[in-house]
């Protein structure tokens, strides 16, 4: 491999441009992609000289049209400081011509040349300068090997310092007798640091990523993978996939992203635009259930119950107990005549539309329909013709209306979860054989609401809410959902997301090690079941591509106690990271540890466990040292992030101050969920981590029950 220098192999003219030297092959990488930024700059000129005054029929259209012209402009948009394209194929034939039986090559013919980017982009004569990394041609740039080429003769990675190309680095895998080398650019955009939002990672999939991110459509997909392993990058990458290989159907269906919490969904939010997806919804858990107001909270106990999906089957029950059978018959006058419809035949129609298991409101307002033609028969014995319009009017019968409201009374969902909370006698009678009496007592307020208003509704009331919602009637379902950070949902919470794509497919992602909730997945099998995708593939991601090998190794200290039998991530970087473990005396201590944090480049994020976090908030202020919380925007100026332990999952920082981890195991219910949350903060360093304790740290990251400090030449000994 070569980075930055001139190779033999020859470099084709770039398709416009200004000339550049023959022998000179970057010069000609960079004619390329001034050609090619001025080609993308052509297109969104064109879009935007679109004229739409008379084409449209009516306002509405012209409206609808515009709003498709504005979204297909900003997908144009030419970022200056993102590279536009990052890699080059040079096929040794056209691709997807056929091979001779036999052959080893392409008859002597050399093949077409691709660069691959972030976007497609043509010329004006519609010949392509850019193609998107989704394309099938782009596949090999992230799956070919010595072993299988795919075809493809060399390989070009490109190296850019902000939007300036200046490196390029060739892999030639057609040739035997070159070995096989890490690449160097491959790695230095891996370690690059990081201010700002997550990035998009195009540039450095890798082939055991790019098979998750290709994969259809039709199944849904479950990612395991520890931290670093780019589980969440991929997730997003998948949608981009998706909606380029799928763009029709899922415009009508839609696509969504679910993440933890706001700060997760703010970290991410630029990957997709940066990809030029702009559709893509996004939102918490919470969001998607946000039904009524949320006042309350819940105790461990009765939010471990509320969320186990036994709830269903009570809520359930108890939305069916409305439905009363019929005593007394109906009868329908029409003009002067009188039509009777026996009880018996009612508790009939009524006995199979809950057996059709049809949803609580749509066999409600079948019941009035279904007695209307109970009545249209005997119309017909009796020699009438009666028509959709007359059956339509016995429906609407004020006899008619009346039966369905005493057999089968409109529900409220709120009112229905308001009542099983606040009623004792109502949830025993429901949840016998379910709870047990001290899991109803768990569930029950101990001072019952009057109104849905008044309630003082937890986050796990809203889940069963929405249950309720979707026995009335059902949930619109999505294309395809996008589940990160699952492995803390409840049985309850998967139900609900399941209930977003019951018809379309879901990508999940999570680490059973990270599960820092009382309900925490302990299987994926269970999970994909609660979530209605049983048949999910279930993928694991070990290769660790963010934290470095020192911080990863000293973190896995802890799987055997948080998760046995789970594989540990294996760091594939070459730079070791920064790791240190040294003690603290007070928030001082923590401060200088920032600054010195602070004299490196990039992110550094100071992590605590929450009830640390208003002394840690006064000590930077009385210091001077300007930070933001998790989700505001860093800056060069402000690169400083102070993290509530409980808020750090999913997100990454170049350099992390990890304050006290006695305190942080300590702030959780019990040991178990305590080491998870301390598990998840220890991986969240992408360059360096620092750990500061006064408190002995816990055991089970100590050897032999010794503190060990790790600096850059490795171990050192005991405090």
């Amino acid at each position: 491999m070569s980075a930055s220098t001139p190779v033999d192999e020859p470099v084709n003219d770039p398709v416009d441009g200004p000339a550049a030297p023959a022998d000179d092959p970057l010069a000609r990488e960079r004619s390329h992609l001034t050609a090619s930024r001025a080609a993308l700059r052509a297109m969104r000129e064109d879009v935007e000289a679109l004229d739409i005054r008379d084409v449209t029929a009516n306002w509405v259209n012209a409206e609808v049209l515009q709003r498709q012209i504005d979204e297909r402009i900003k997908a144009l948009a030419d970022l200056s400081d993102t590279p536009l394209f990052f890699g080059r194929l040079d096929y040794l034939r056209a691709p997807g011509a056929e091979r001779a039986e036999g052959a080893e090559g392409a008859e002597g013919a050399e093949g077409e040349q691709f660069y691959i980017g972030r976007r497609h982009v043509h010329d004006a004569d519609g010949d392509p300068m850019v193609i998107d990394w989704r394309a099938p041609v782009s596949q090999p740039f992230y799956r070919a090997s010595k072993k299988d080429p795919m075809d493809v003769g060399l390989r070009r990675r490109f190296g850019y310092t902000g939007g300036d190309l200046t490196a390029y680095e060739d892999e030639h895998l057609s040739d035997p007798a070159e070995a096989a080398a890490t690449s160097k650019l491959l790695q230095q955009e891996i370690e690059r640091p990081r201010v700002g939002p997550m990035r998009d990672i195009v540039a450095t999939i890798q082939p055991e990523q790019d098979e998750i991110v290709r994969s259809g459509l039709s199944g849904s997909v479950c990612v395991q993978g520890g931290p670093g392993t780019g589980k969440t990058a991929v997730g997003l990458h998948r949608v981009a996939y998706l909606l380029y290989a799928h763009r029709e159907r899922l415009a009508r269906t839609g696509t969504l992203v679910v993440g933890p919490n706001r700060s997760f969904l703010h970290y991410i939010e630029q990957v997709l635009p940066a990809l030029g997806e702009l559709a893509v919804a996004q939102a918490t858990v919470d969001d998607l259930v946000a039904h009524v107001e949320v006042r309350g909270t819940d105790d461990a106990t009765a939010a471990t119950v509320k969320g186990d999906a036994r709830m269903a089957e009570v809520l359930r029950r108890a939305l069916y107990s409305h439905v009363a059978m019929p005593t007394e018959p109906v009868v329908v006058v029409r003009g002067s005549r009188r039509w009777r419809v026996p009880a018996y035949e009612l508790e009939e129609i009524v006995r199979q539309l809950l057996d059709r298991d049809i949803r609580y409101g749509a066999a409600r307002e079948a019941l009035p329909q279904r007695i209307a033609h109970a009545v249209l028969v005997q119309m017909e014995r009796a020699g009438e013709a009666p028509d959709d319009r007359v059956q339509d009017a016995v429906a609407r019968n004020a006899a008619v209306k009346a039966a369905v409201k005493a057999v089968w009374p409109a529900a409220d969902p709120a009112k229905l979860v308001l009542r099983l909370l606040g009623d004792a006698e109502f949830l025993t009678e429901h949840a016998e054989g379910l709870l047990d009496e001290q899991e109803q007592k768990a569930v029950l307020w101990a001072k019952p609401a009057r109104s849905v208003k008044s309630a003082k509704w937890s986050a796990a009331d809203t889940v069963l809410i929405d249950e309720a919602a979707d026995l009335i009637r059902r949930t619109p379902s999505l294309g395809h959902v996008v589940l990160d950070e699952a492995q803390d949902l409840s049985p309850m919470q998967y139900r609900a997301v399941g209930r977003r794509c019951s018809t379309g497919s879901a990508t999940v992602l999570g680490d059973l090690a990270q599960g820092t909730t009382p309900w925490a997945t302990r299987r994926w099998e269970e999970a994909l079941y609660h979530l209605g995708k049983p048949d999910a593939v279930v993928e694991e991601l070990t290769a660790g591509f963010r934290v470095p090998t020192d911080v990863i190794t000293y973190a896995s200290r802890l799987l055997p106690h948080i998760a046995p039998g789970l594989t540990p991530v294996a760091s594939i970087r070459e730079n070791p990271g920064f790791f240190e473990v040294r003690g603290a005396s007070g928030p001082d201590d923590v401060v200088a540890a920032c600054r010195e944090l602070l004299t490196r480049e990039g992110s550094v994020g100071l992590v605590a466990a929450d009830p640390r976090i208003p002394d840690l908030t006064e000590a930077l202020a009385s210091a001077g040292l300007p930070h933001v919380s998790p989700g505001e925007e860093t800056t060069e100026s402000t690169r400083l992030t102070l993290v509530p332990a409980s808020l750090a999952k999913g997100l990454e920082y170049d350099y992390v101050l990890l304050d006290e981890p006695r305190a942080i195991v300590d702030a959780e219910p019990d040991e178990r969920t305590g080491l998870r949350r301390l598990y998840v903060t220890l991986t969240r360093a992408v360059s360096g981590l620092v750990i500061t304790h006064s408190a002995p740290l816990p055991s089970q990251l100590t050897r032999s029950g010794n503190d060990v400090r790790v600096g850059l030449s490795g171990p050192a000994k005991a405090d």
